[in-house]
């Protein structure tokens, strides 16, 4: 490293200039030079999304989309992809888990009740008591876990030095569908404590009726029109919750795949 001597006062005037004249074209030359990264990175960016999403044409699934990655290991937008698709697999295993969480194992069996004993009816009743409980306090967990796996999708796109364009309209459009996933869950909770309380009441008035009743062919023969019409009615608010559940059933195939249009839409940069 070069080490400057004291200037003369003759030359001091000329060599404070000339420091200054440097030190401006310093500046601006790191000025233009980090514009001009910025402008490369994005060049860069725009060239790897172009080269992935037709690296993806005719790619369906995940496996898809690994394969292209494969085919493309440096491609940061297929890493992106490859990532958030891992990411989405996984939500949706741990949303379904947190699912089965709510039924205790008794409660998620499809008993028989006609060969069912007392000691079974009342264990049962229990089950689906506390299953009821559980659907009612569930949401804010599904909630955190949609949160967590948000935070952590930004985290690995901005490790990613994805563009923050992208990764802004890549968030939109899993705040959206996470906003999807909280509306239909906050429906089919209630429906599944609904239907939970009910068949409850149905397991409860068989219980307390055991030993009255006979079963021939599969159907319950009660001694009185009284209890008859207890059961009816029972059996009856029974299979209407578990027809909403049903239907929740079915709008959740729906909303899936809605939510994997928008996302190959996203992917094609729509």
């Amino acid at each position: 490293m070069a080490v400057m001597q004291k200037p003369t006062d003759r030359k001091a005037r000329w060599r404070v200039g000339i420091a200054f004249f440097f030190l401006f074209a310093c500046v601006v030359a790191a000025s233009y030079g980090a514009s001009l990264i910025l402008q490369l990175s994005k060049l860069q960016e725009d060239s790897d999304a172009r080269e992935g999403q037709e690296a993806l044409q005719g790619a369906s699934d995940a496996k898809g989309i690994e394969e292209a990655l494969r085919a493309h290991p440096q491609n940061r937008f297929l890493q992106f992809i490859a990532t958030a698709t891992r990411a989405a697999d996984e939500t949706d295993a741990a949303l379904e888990k947190l699912s089965n969480e709510v039924a205790p194992p008794l409660a998620s069996k499809n008993i028989n009740l006609a060969n069912a004993s007392r000691d079974d009816l009342e264990a049962l009743r229990r089950d689906l008591k506390v299953a009821e409980a559980n659907a009612t306090t569930l949401l804010p967990r599904y909630a955190t876990l949609l949160k967590a796996k948000r935070d952590t999708m930004e985290k690995t796109a901005r490790s990613l030095h994805i563009e923050n364009g992208t990764v802004s309209r890549f968030l939109r459009s899993v705040d959206k569908q996470h906003a999807e996933i909280m509306a239909y869950t906050s429906r089919m909770l209630p429906a599944r404590a609904d239907f939970y309380r009910a068949y409850g009441n149905y397991v409860a008035m068989l219980a307390a009726e055991f030993g009255a009743y006979k079963v021939v062919n599969g159907l319950f023969i009660f001694p009185s029109q009284a209890t008859v019409d207890r059961y009816n009615a029972a059996a009856q608010a029974m299979n209407a919750a578990a027809k909403r559940v049903d239907e929740l059933e079915q709008e959740k195939a729906s909303l899936a795949k809605s939510q994997a249009e928008r996302w190959t839409q996203f992917v094609n940069g729509k």
